[in-house]
Order: structure tokens, then sequence, then C-alpha cells
């Protein structure tokens, strides 16, 4: 009697298709990497469309609906709050799910969030209401990068991977720039309407999730193509035995190979200190050269915007190094670029009052350029260093660490230290964490080299078996 067929929801990740013949997969691989990248890159875009808009009209915000800075800041929190935690535990789901479907849902419902903002009167009559729906709102904008990493792990090979998500991670400095277009075109034809700055930008989000779902597809092996390792005979850097008679369930391989896992963990608490230095030097770019330097509003916001652009040029730079001088190893990476940011703040940190206020801002852009390498990095080594299967889970889970702890710190936490201990002991402890980092990253690298030395071993023995297979034959 023939067992019965297991029913598949509609966001199930599609089984296996049959192999296609090797021209059909020559002509395929190529396009389909493509499409899938583009959608991966355009959708995670759209979620930054949408993510932070009250802080964009947070003055609006303040004289239409008499909130306080305090209001506007429990309203904002609300949302990274909730995407600290819905990056990991939305990643558990994605991690079996499709990702054709999972990214553009997770979008379209932020979108919906956003027009109810909009539309919806009541929803911003109090900071409880408000902050509520903007907390479900950060929930659906955590489906965007579980499902972006399953792309990413299962379409590019790891000897490639840095360099494709370092561009991919350039996608949120789009994403908010076109927020930023976008508003204020809005803002523009509806004279300062604050909605419009929700609306307008959700509609287009609403485009882009449609746009995301035609080009992205799940995995290789369900369009019927070969496995990427496979094809571009480059192994994992950690595989599981997919076919092993015994399988243990999905919270069974999270708890050993996320929660357990030493170099997950390690990550994890590296993203802590780096999301408090990135954070730690954003937020307070404006406040801090008003204080030392006498500096103009003006001239902090050039300062903040100098340093989310250099992020973009450092994000790249940081993948081609990690694929090309470092060879994969990612840790290296991560130490070189974490040691060159700890000397920028010191040098930021030290800069002579009577020095050009440009130098300040010019150091503000060369950390900028350096730690955004290493927040895409520590994305990057989750996926790599985890099996596929949970390679989404354990990028959320870092994210959980950085956003929870590290944000907090950067906010409240700097904040505290410049009142009660001054701009040096802020700066001192910021300089800390940067080699925090760099002593972290090194024991990460430890066992990052055994998986590598085991990846380059499994690869020569496959090739000796294909040329021992080749001479056979002949």
């Amino acid at each position: 009697m023939t067992a019965p067929t297991k029913r598949r929801g509609f966001l199930s990740a599609p089984p296996p298709k049959p192999r296609l013949d090797d021209a059909e997969v020559k002509r395929l691989y190529p396009r389909r990497r493509v499409n899938v990248f583009l959608g991966i890159f355009l959708g995670y875009a759209g979620f930054y469309l949408i993510r932070n808009n009250v802080s964009l009209v947070a003055p609006l915000l303040m004289e239409d609906k008499g909130l306080s800075t305090l209001g506007i800041g429990l309203i904002a929190n609300a949302v990274l709050f909730a995407y600290g935690l819905s990056k990991f535990f939305m990643a558990t789901v994605s991690d079996r799910s499709n990702a054709r479907y999972f990214l553009p849902i997770g979008l379209a419902l932020s979108a919906l969030t956003n027009l109810f903002v909009a539309f919806v009167p009541w929803v911003s009559g109090t900071i409880a209401v408000f902050a509520t729906v903007m907390f479900i709102n950060g929930w659906f904008q955590g489906m965007g990068w579980p499902a972006s990493g399953r792309v990413l792990v299962h379409w590019f090979s790891t000897n490639e991977r840095g360099w494709k998500t370092s561009i991919w991670n350039t996608a949120h400095n789009v994403g908010a720039a076109g927020l930023g277009v976008a508003a204020a075109a809005a803002l523009a034809w509806t004279a300062d309407d604050w909605r419009a700055a929700f609306w307008f930008p959700a509609v287009i989000a609403l485009a882009v999730a449609v746009v995301a779902f035609f080009l992205i597809r799940d995995t290789p092996e369900s369009e019927g193509l070969p496995p990427i390792e496979e094809h571009r005979d480059d192994p994992a850097k950690v595989e599981i035995d997919e076919d092993s008679d015994e399988q243990p369930s999905m919270w069974q391989f999270i708890l050993k190979h996320v929660l357990t896992s030493r170099v997950i963990v390690l990550l994890a608490v590296a993203n802590v200190f780096v999301y408090a230095l990135r954070y730690g030097v954003l937020n307070w770019i404006t406040v801090y050269l008003a204080d030392t330097r006498g500096a103009e509003v003006s001239d902090g916001i050039t300062g903040f915007v100098v340093f989310e652009l250099a992020g973009i040029v450092g994000t790249l730079l940081c993948g081609w190094v990690s694929d090309t001088l470092f060879r994969g190893y990612r840790a290296g990476t991560g130490m070189l670029f974490m040691a060159l940011t700890a000397v920028a703040l010191v040098a930021y940190w030290q800069v002579p009052v009577s020095a050009p206020l440009w130098i300040s801002i010019a150091l503000v852009a060369v950390i900028g350029g350096l730690i955004y390498g290493p927040v895409m990095l520590i994305g990057l080594q989750a996926i790599d260093l985890s099996p596929r299967q949970v390679a989404g889970t354990a990028a959320g889970f870092t994210g959980l660490f950085g956003y929870l702890l590290g944000a907090t710190l950067a906010s409240s936490g700097v904040g505290l230290m410049v009142q009660e201990f001054g701009w040096d002991v802020s700066f001192a402890v910021l300089t800390a964490c940067a080699l925090l980092v760099v002593g972290i990253m090194w024991l990460i690298g430890k066992d990052e080299k055994v998986l590598m030395r085991a990846r380059e071993e499994k690869r020569l023995a496959a090739e000796a078996a294909a040329a021992d297979g080749t001479a056979s034959e002949s």
C-alpha cells in the first residue's frame, strides 16, 4: 500500500524537479541567477521604503499630533525592536519556506500596514496604538533578510558569495535613499501632509513586491538545476547529509547548529559590539560635532549623509577583499576592517578643535566606510558557517543580538555615558568595542580555518576521483 503523500502548504519550500539536461542547465542557470539576485536586491530595497518613515516626518507628527520626542522615540523604537525579534523567529520559518512567496508577502504586508497608518485616523491617535501598529510593521519587515539569505546561500557558492552579498547588502542604502526621494516628493505634492510619507512609499513597495515575485525562485533544485556547489565545483564550508535516514527536526537543527554553535554564538556577540559602534557614531554625529566643534546642525546632517554613502563603498570593498585577497577567510577580513575602524575612531575623537571641520566629516566617512563592511560580513559569515538548512536562522540570530542589544547600547547607553562621564569616556568605550570585535573574529577565524581546510580537502578529493574516472574510461 502506497503511503499517502504529505500535503504541502503554499508557503512550503518546493520539492526538487527532475534534473534538466546539461544543455538546458547551461542555458538556464546564468539567467536564473541574474533574476533571483535582482529580485532580492529590489525586494530588500523595497523594505527600506517603509521602515523608518516615522523618524523621517517626526517634526510634522509632533506638530500635528502633539507628540513629544519621547513619544516619537517609542514609536520609532517599536519598529526596530520588532524587527530584531522577527529577523530571528521569522527566519526559522523562512528556512523551510519558498523564498519566492516569503519575501514578497512580507513586503506587501508591511506596505499594507503603512497604508493603514496613513488612512485610518485612530491609528495615530495615541502613542500606544501607533507604537503597536509600527511593531506589527517591524515584524513583517523581518521577512526580508531571511528570505534573501536563503536565496544567496542556494544560488551563489562560497568563493563568490562575499562579493555578491556585499552588492546585495547595498540595497538598504538604495532603499533608504529612495524613501527620502519618495517622501520628499509626496510631501511637496500634499503641502507637508505627513500621511503622504507613509502611503506613497507603500504604493511603490507594493509594486516592488510584485516584481520580486516574478524574479525570485527558491532553489536551483526546484527549477531542475543542480545545487550551486555542484554547478560551480565549489563545496560549502559546512554541509549536512540531507539523504540520511535519521533526519533531526528543524528545532533540533537550530539547537545544534545555531543556538549552541560556538561560531554562531560568537558572531552574535560580535554583532552586539559592531551595531553599538555603528549606531554609537551615526546617531550622535550631529550632537558630537555641535558639542565639541561648534558645528551647525546642517554640518552634522552632512556627516550623517557621508557616513551612509561611504558605507556603500566600504561594503563592496569588504566583499571583494574577503573573496579575492582573503580567499573566503571572512574572519581575517573582519579583523582588518575592525582594526582600521578603531584607528579611524581614535583619529575622529582626537581631532584638534582648531582643525578644519571638513577633517572631522572626512573621518566620519572613513568610519562609515569601514564599519559597514563588518555589518555585512557577520551576516555573510552566519550563512557561510552554518548548514544551508538553517542559514537564514543563523543570520537572524546574529541580527537579534545586534538590534536588541547593540542598538540599545548605542542610543541609551551612549547618551547616558555622555551625560555622566563625557565624550572621552564614551569614545574610549566605543574604541574598546572595535578591539573586542577584532578579538572575537580571531576566535571565529580559528574554527573557520578548520572548516576551510576540510572544504579544500574535499574539493581535491573530488578532483582526484574525477581524474581517475576519466583515466579509466580512456
